[in-house]
């Protein structure tokens, strides 16, 4: 009988077969995910007509929007805090209620009858589903292996983006048929069904799940596959696989050996973990101004018709979903879990997509083609931020990282559409497409400052 060391370095000797329950798990967060995301993204279709209903000015469309994001960022640390200390019993029956509670908000739109209760529950709605992104990540995080974890984080990034792909011409074909308010009645009801089928399939822990056997818990919890047969049954394993060396790519890369963080105080004093932020912060502003103001962008200045608009607003997210799935791969596959190549050429494109917007054309395919391939291009690096602070902290500490990371994020994403407000009342789009391609340039040149971290059997140096 194969001892737990054993089954551990090795996860095949684990008695009976291998279950691939995690990825029921992960089609689960996927679905939840999109809902949430579409949620967020209605907005953006609704709001051409609730601005002719209530006289809104591009500012305060920038400020409504933006109370989304600052209030999702205000409890990210928080919230990761709390995940942090509370029991696995606790945290399973926590994430269904915000689920619930994302969808009462959404429903409450609907029944505005000011620009200020608009505001009111739009806060609500940051506060609701704030806690979810890091319950999610948590999630991923506990239930699988490292080898997964970038092709897993890609798929959530791409839930988001999938539910901006939905939004546009669901919430059109509503608002044009029914009017704008149920528009965000019929978002609401998807949440609370999937609350309950979470409650009743998800378990924090994977060795807690009756779906879930021993052999898979077994593999989830080898962070290090050996390569090569499988070792005869009951003997160790005779190497740890470790990561291919790619020479002066690393150099450039910063890839260094690291020792997990594992305290409040070691994610609060890292570079690394801040660095991240404020360069996700770019990234997400970028892809929120796309998704709350392109919109707009098509209706007044290229003069489409709602129908038009709604597919092309998708356009950007139908590229980002194949971008993020892509960056995923290319991460965990092609670059052995290096996470920053991908974020630092997403960086770049972004950087060029942005310069050539300001030259779009008014043909509804070639824009729709340029919109979809700088979404393809954004979204390639996007998995990378969120799945970097995962070799940098503990499992115990990840929580508190990634709500940091997110938190830097979602802040970029509130002051980027109310920028974009600001500046659309006092300039022009073209204007707006420099400052997003700022953005890109500033997210590029913190990323090439932060470490790669590799996490190896005899680790050389703390994670900073």
């Amino acid at each position: 009988m194969p001892q737990p060391a054993e089954i551990e370095a090795n996860p095949e000797l684990a008695p009976g077969k291998r279950t691939n329950y995690r990825w029921v798990v992960m089609t689960l967060i996927f679905i939840v995910w999109v809902i949430a995301c579409a949620d967020r993204a209605n907005l953006g279709v609704a709001l051409p007509f609730m601005r002719k209903e209530f006289g809104i000015s591009n500012t305060e469309a920038g400020a409504i929007v933006s109370l989304f994001a600052f209030s999702y960022a205000i409890v990210q640390i928080p919230a990761g805090l709390f995940y942090k200390r509370i029991s696995a019993k606790t945290a399973e029956w926590i994430f269904p209620l915000f689920m619930f509670l994302v969808s009462a908000c959404t429903g409450l739109m609907g029944t505005t009858s000011s620009t200020f209760l608009l505001k009111l529950y739009r806060v609500g709605l940051g506060v609701a589903e704030g806690p979810m992104g890091i319950g999610c990540t948590n999630i991923i995080n506990r239930w699988f292996p490292a080898k997964e974890k970038g092709t897993t984080m890609g798929l959530w990034n791409t839930a988001s983006k999938l539910g901006a792909v939905i939004a546009p011409p669901v919430c059109v074909v509503i608002a044009e048929a029914f009017g704008w308010r149920q528009i965000f009645y019929l978002f609401a009801f998807p949440g609370i069904v999937l609350a309950v089928a979470w409650y009743f399939m998800v378990k924090i822990s994977p060795s807690d799940s009756k779906f879930c056997s021993p052999a898979e818990v077994a593999y989830i919890q080898s962070e290090q596959i050996p390569d090569g047969p499988v070792p005869a049954k009951g003997t160790q394993p005779s190497s740890v696989r470790k990561h291919r060396d790619f020479g002066w790519l690393d150099k450039l890369n910063r890839t260094k050996k690291v020792v997990p963080l594992s305290t409040v105080g070691q994610v609060f004093r890292s570079w690394n973990v801040f660095a991240n932020a404020i360069a996700y912060g770019c990234m997400i502003g970028i892809s929120n101004t796309f998704m709350l103001w392109i919109p707009t962008y098509l209706m007044t200045v290229k003069g489409f018709t709602s129908m038009k608009m709604g597919f092309l607003a998708s356009a950007p997210f139908v590229g980002a979903v194949i971008g993020n799935t892509l960056g995923g791969w290319v991460s965990d596959r092609m670059m052995d879990k290096r996470r920053k190549p991908t974020m630092l050429v997403g960086a770049l494109c972004t950087i060029i997509m942005m310069v050539a917007l300001l030259y779009a054309p008014n043909n509804a395919f070639y824009l729709g083609m340029m919109l979809m391939l700088s979404g393809l291009l954004l979204g390639f690096g996007y998995a990378g931020f969120t799945v970097y602070p995962m070799g940098l902290a503990t499992k115990e500490a990840y929580p508190l990282a990634f709500a940091i990371v997110n938190t830097g994020g979602q802040l970029g994403g509130a002051c980027a559409p109310l920028v974009v407000g600001i500046i659309l009342d006092a300039y022009s789009w073209n204007a707006v497409f420099i400052y997003l391609a700022l953005s890109a340039v500033l997210c590029f040149m913190l990323i090439s400052s932060i470490d790669e971290p590799i996490m190896d059997a005899a680790p050389e140096k703390t994670a900073a």
